[in-house]
């Protein structure tokens, strides 16, 4: 397990209708701030402003098909040649991280093939490199390839 310490960070929070919502920088709009989207952003601002990865090469929920089912992952970090190189999947922090949820990030990553994974739940955080068919699980999330 990587234990990660969030930095402060000066989100942008509203309430509306007794709903907070929160203002995610990368999908340009107030999201509702759910216990799972408060990981969401917090490992944003980790991957960001704490390893550097460059902000225009995240992609945040978008739709993948997996079997003909549209499916949306939580994050995906791209290489600079565009293709995708880690994928997050994320929960909230009462969720424990169980075997179910690596395979769904194993199903995501049949479709993305990335060389990294990242599980987390804001509390437990696990990272893995992917090779030839093998999970080597991390000690650290790995630097951005430069």
């Amino acid at each position: 397990m990587i234990t990660l310490q969030f930095p402060a960070h000066p989100f942008t929070i509203k309430e509306e209708e007794g709903r907070r919502f929160i203002f995610d920088n990368f999908r340009k709009k107030y999201v509702q701030l759910t216990p799972e989207e408060w990981v969401r952003q917090n490992i944003l601002v980790y991957l960001t402003h704490v390893l550097n990865y460059p902000k225009g090469l995240i992609a945040v929920e978008r739709e993948i098909k997996i079997n003909g089912l549209k499916k949306r992952y939580d994050i995906v970090v791209y290489s600079r040649d565009q293709k995708p190189w880690m994928l997050a999947e994320l929960k909230s922090p009462e969720i424990n991280l169980s075997q179910s949820t690596v395979e769904q990030i194993m199903r995501y990553h049949q479709i993305l093939q990335t060389p990294y994974w990242l599980l987390s739940n804001g509390q437990q955080t696990f990272c893995a490199a992917i090779t030839n068919h093998s999970v080597n699980w991390l000690i650290s999330l790995p630097a951005f390839e430069q």
